[in-house]
């Protein structure tokens, strides 16, 4: 008996919604992760793209524990002399919301092109609405 390889063109690959509202970032965005590589699948195969599609609303509805608001930064550097930018994340969640939840994925994602595909699977609202009704998205449980 020889062990089963998924492959990717032969997975079916389904749409996913998350109800970002009232929970903390980091639990989204780790069950965003999960399904974006395809972990949740019993065929799970490490060295293919078995992941699905994710589809997060209200984003600006997600919390941040403790004193994250006030203690956690989004940080870049231009790679000039002085080019480090800080952004406390109270004024990047009212800002940018989609942007914190997009960055919490990305981070739990590998950083091999298994990662950068299943990235582009991730669609991010702030609000409630989102454009992809016609893909029959089906929701996460909790």
């Amino acid at each position: 008996m020889s062990t089963y390889m998924a492959k990717a063109e032969e997975l079916e690959r389904r749409w996913y919604v998350i109800d970002a509202a009232g929970k903390p970032l980091g639990k989204t965005a780790v069950k965003a992760a999960v399904i974006l590589r395809g972990k949740h699948r019993p065929e799970f195969t490490p060295h293919a793209d078995c992941g699905e599609y994710v589809i997060i609303i209200n984003a600006g509805k997600a919390v941040l524990t403790g004193r994250k608001l006030e203690q956690k930064y989004y940080v870049r550097h231009s790679g000039y002399i002085g080019g480090l930018k800080k952004v406390q994340y109270r004024e990047l969640m009212a800002t940018r919301p989609e942007m914190a939840m997009e960055l919490a994925v990305k981070r739990m994602l590998p950083d091999n092109t298994l990662g950068r595909k299943a990235f582009t699977r991730l669609h991010v609202y702030a609000g409630a609405e989102h454009r992809h009704a016609a893909q029959k998205p089906v929701d996460v449980e909790e």
